[in-house]
């Protein structure tokens, strides 16, 4: 098994997760959000309860920030819990 750098992976998580949610803000900006949040609830059996409130800018760059940094941190975690388990097995 090879080491995973945790740079590029952090990158890859942060970027795959900020991209996904900045897709979701051109969906709420769009006006499609409703019908895409209520399809998902209900091929899950739940009711839809939630209401998407109107697309604010703001709100958006927050969101694919936060979502970007924590999937940055979160990539970067794991590709070094990997490469310690790796030293670990390695020794063994």
């Amino acid at each position: 098994m090879q080491n995973i750098h945790p740079f590029k992976a952090g990158l890859a998580v942060g970027g795959l997760t900020g991209t996904f949610h900045l897709f979701w803000a051109v969906l709420v900006a769009l006006g499609l959000a409703q019908p895409v949040i209520d399809f998902i609830f209900w091929i899950h059996f739940i009711k839809p309860i939630y209401v998407i409130n109107p697309f604010n800018f703001s709100t958006a760059l927050i969101l694919v920030v936060v979502t970007s940094i924590i999937g940055y941190a979160t990539g970067l975690f794991l590709a070094v819990v990997w490469n310690f388990l790796q030293k670990q097995t390695a020794g063994t």
